[in-house]
């Protein structure tokens, strides 16, 4: 397999010199975990001083992870990426809200963006976290097996009918309709709920897609049940396969409540996990469709050499790439370049209510190994180049 992502005029071909030097001061920053820990506080400490430090926060970390404040603000970015052939996924990124008026803002800004993404080819699907519908106190109490109380199924009911709503709306646009992972102690709650959305609505093919979060060791063994499950009452199985984001919260929880932890034992049982997953799923991929959320470049060309070896065409609208905007340019534009489909994740929201998940990307950003140096070394080159 011819080694694409090394080719930085095409990773960078949309950022002009400034973006550029934009983009290396940040991840020279990111690389440092005490100078990630201290922004954190710091900026955590001016938004809730309600210091003047929105513009200057919008100017740099937010512009270059994010698409705007509002919908209507990420469609010029959206323009620019797929002059370059790559996609875009407009992620509502305000997390942490547990009101039911914060819930049904959640649900009309999900509808938002699947009327956006019928109404453009560069849009190709639509997101949402099942904690932006609904509290995570629900999901987590339903997942250990326990009884609602009265109030609480009521709660619930309108967790499902929010669910159902945007995912018959996803089906009748047909706009495909990605439903992000979260914690795993809530997330079984998640998964029932979305294999039933799936049984509804993927009867023809797959609009609903659930997430795998392969650093958890039974996510395989899950989607061969569900897989299962599939061919009995006949729908098709919609996956985004990512590694995960949550693995110190999962591995403290874990040992501090006693029970084995949820996390492969080592990055490269990840990685092996990972790529089974696309193996298995290359294998029935008759009845199933994949978006790979991945940075890892490894993992992009096994699934490069993979469609190559099955004769899938790089353009299936089955298979799509995806990278978060922002990170691995060197991957997402090239694929994009070669003939893939691809699509950037794009957060928006208010900068304020933004900040607790670009907090959280920077501190990932820091615990992956070598994530964060190989965006330095290409951004060096790049300039490099450009310099010649």
């Amino acid at each position: 397999m011819e080694k694409i992502f090394n080719n930085t005029e095409v990773a960078f071909s949309l950022k002009s010199d400034t973006e550029l030097e934009r983009a290396y001061f940040l991840f020279k920053l990111i690389e440092s975990q005490p100078l990630v820990r201290i922004g954190t506080a710091v900026t955590n400490f001016a938004l809730k001083a309600h210091l003047p430090v929105e513009g200057l926060i919008r100017s740099t970390v937010f512009d270059h992870f994010c698409g705007g404040i509002n919908e209507n603000d990420c469609l010029s970015v959206v323009d620019k990426m797929f002059t370059k052939g790559v996609s875009s996924v407009l992620d509502y990124s305000v997390e942490g809200k547990e009101e039911e008026a914060q819930f049904d803002a959640a649900l009309d800004m999900t509808l938002k963006t699947i009327e956006f993404a019928k109404e453009r080819l560069a849009i190709p699907f639509a997101v949402f976290k099942p904690t932006g519908f609904g509290r995570f106190a629900l999901y987590e109490k339903l997942g250990e097996g326990k009884s609602l109380s009265p109030e609480e199924q009521i709660e619930w009911d309108r967790v499902v009918a929010r669910f159902d709503k945007v995912c018959s709306v996803a089906h009748e646009k047909d706009v495909a309709l990605l439903i992000d992972g979260e914690e795993s102690w809530m997330q079984d709650a998640a998964d029932d709920l979305v294999a039933e959305m799936m049984r509804k609505y993927n009867k023809e093919k797959a609009i609903v897609f659930n997430t795998l979060q392969m650093y958890r060791w039974d996510r395989l063994d899950y989607l061969k049940k569900l897989y299962t499950l599939a061919k009995v009452d006949g729908f098709y199985i919609g996956m985004k396969l990512v590694r995960g984001a949550y693995m110190e919260k999962e591995n403290k929880r874990a040992e501090e409540k006693g029970y084995p932890t949820p996390i492969c034992a080592s990055k490269q049982a990840t990685d092996e996990n990972y790529d089974a997953a696309v193996v298995y799923m290359l294998e029935n991929i008759e009845k199933m469709a994949i978006f790979a959320g991945t940075h890892n470049e490894n993992s992009s060309y096994r699934l490069m050499e993979l469609m190559a070896e099955k004769g899938i065409a790089k353009n299936d609208a089955r298979i799509f790439f995806g990278q978060l905007f922002g990170m691995s340019d060197n991957i997402s534009y090239n694929l994009a370049e070669s003939g893939y489909n691809v699509a950037k994740y794009l957060p928006f929201g208010p900068v304020r209510d933004v900040m607790p998940y670009l907090i959280r990307r920077a501190e990932e950003n820091t615990s992956v190994a070598g994530q964060t140096s190989r965006e330095l070394d290409l951004i060096k080159k790049e300039r490099a180049r450009r310099k010649l």
